[in-house]
């Protein structure tokens, strides 16, 4: 099997919001969306909630191959030592090639950058992949809500995750 080049990791900048927008969409699925598949008119991607310090982007070949975005958990200040893992996507082409587990790594390391003590995130329970990953990063399931969601017809468990920094 032909080695692939490890993806570059860095911080999103503004003018990463169309293509990261576009690579939203085409890699939304009910595999980890809760919210309806994306319909014009299409929202930019970074908001007032998710700016581009807060998102890390994963390149391959000079092109963008993947993002993670971090966040709070809740507003609280009694909670500011928590990041949370608010979104993640690693385009079609892009998968199997190390992109996905370089941004979760990448987003444990920020998050210590940060000052952060903990770093938790939410994933659905039906999403085997993705949990398979979050548990060889070092994720530990903390929580489950049972049938949280009702996504394609199937009540789905929210599954909380974290680990300690």
């Amino acid at each position: 099997m032909p080695e692939h080049p490890a993806p570059r990791i860095r911080v999103a900048r503004p003018e990463d919001d169309a293509e990261l927008a576009l690579l939203d969409r085409l890699t939304w699925s009910p595999r980890h969306a809760v919210t309806p598949e994306p319909r014009p008119p299409h929202p930019p991607f970074f908001s007032e909630r998710h700016t581009p310090e807060d998102c890390l982007v994963a390149e391959l070949g000079g092109r963008l191959a993947g993002y993670v975005q971090l966040g709070f958990p809740t507003p609280l200040d009694s909670n500011r030592h928590v990041r949370q893992i608010q979104g993640l996507a690693v385009a079609e082409e892009a998968r199997g090639r190390g992109a996905g587990r370089a941004l979760v790594r990448a987003a444990v390391d920020e998050a210590r950058r940060r000052g952060a003590r903990r770093i938790t995130l939410r994933v659905l329970g039906h999403n085997t992949a993705a949990r398979a990953l979050y548990e060889a990063e070092g994720f530990v399931v903390e929580g489950v809500l049972p049938e949280e969601f009702l996504v394609g017809g199937a009540y789905v468990d929210d599954v909380f995750m974290g680990r300690s920094l």
